[in-house]
């Protein structure tokens, strides 16, 4: 990955952002960028997957946690600490189906904000809500499979804000977002909620 300027530190969490070459592995170039932040050697990370296949780094690294996403030709890592993140990029091709996806995946609420709007804002409103959904069923660890319906956003003039959810992810107010654009052409929004303190104990920091 490469370094500042393409890359953010919000102080819990700092993320990267880099070229992606389609139909290859993402996993080892945040591999690359996640080892470089933790100045040790890529196999020291101690990188594994659960059942539902989300990163977690190894117990040398307690107190951390990482995530990653991929879209069109881009990459981008997150790590925090304290926190559990998650990572969504989105790149904004043309999405002529976008209400038809709110309709079926967003809660009714979500989709009528979005069918009140003209048709070329629905559809940039649109991609910020997904992503902004993944990014915290991202960091639950369940994924979209959890279900897009069981959390809920209201549409603010600077973006959506978290308002209800399934208890199983907390309190919405326990949620941080951050949405911006690496990149033109681009989306990108890191969700993180503070890790439980059993969690969160004395580890490696981050390198600056």
């Amino acid at each position: 990955m490469p370094h500042p300027p393409d890359s953010l530190d919000l102080g819990a969490v700092r993320c990267a952002w880099g070229p992606y070459r389609r139909g290859e592995r993402a996993e080892p170039q945040a591999r690359r960028w996640l080892a470089a932040q933790l100045a040790v050697d890529e196999e020291a990370l101690g990188l594994w997957r659960d059942a539902r296949g989300r990163p977690h780094l190894g117990p040398a690294h307690a107190g951390l946690d990482a995530n990653w996403s991929h879209s069109g030709e881009r990459l981008l890592v997150a790590l925090a600490r304290g926190a559990r993140v998650g990572a969504d990029i989105e790149w904004l091709r043309p999405r002529p189906r976008a209400m038809t996806l709110a309709r079926r995946f967003f809660t009714p609420r979500e989709a009528a904000l979005l069918a009140a709007l003209p048709a070329a804002e629905a559809e940039d409103w649109f991609v910020r809500l997904w992503c902004a959904k993944e990014a915290v069923l991202k960091a639950h660890g369940h994924g979209i499979a959890f279900g897009l319906e069981k959390l809920e956003f209201t549409r603010e003039p600077d973006g959506w804000r978290l308002h209800a959810c399934d208890p199983a992810l907390g309190a919405p107010g326990d949620w941080r977002l951050h949405a911006f654009t690496p990149t033109p052409g681009y989306l990108a929004t890191l969700a993180w909620r503070p890790s439980p303190a059993a969690d969160v104990a004395p580890g490696p920091t981050m390198a600056r």
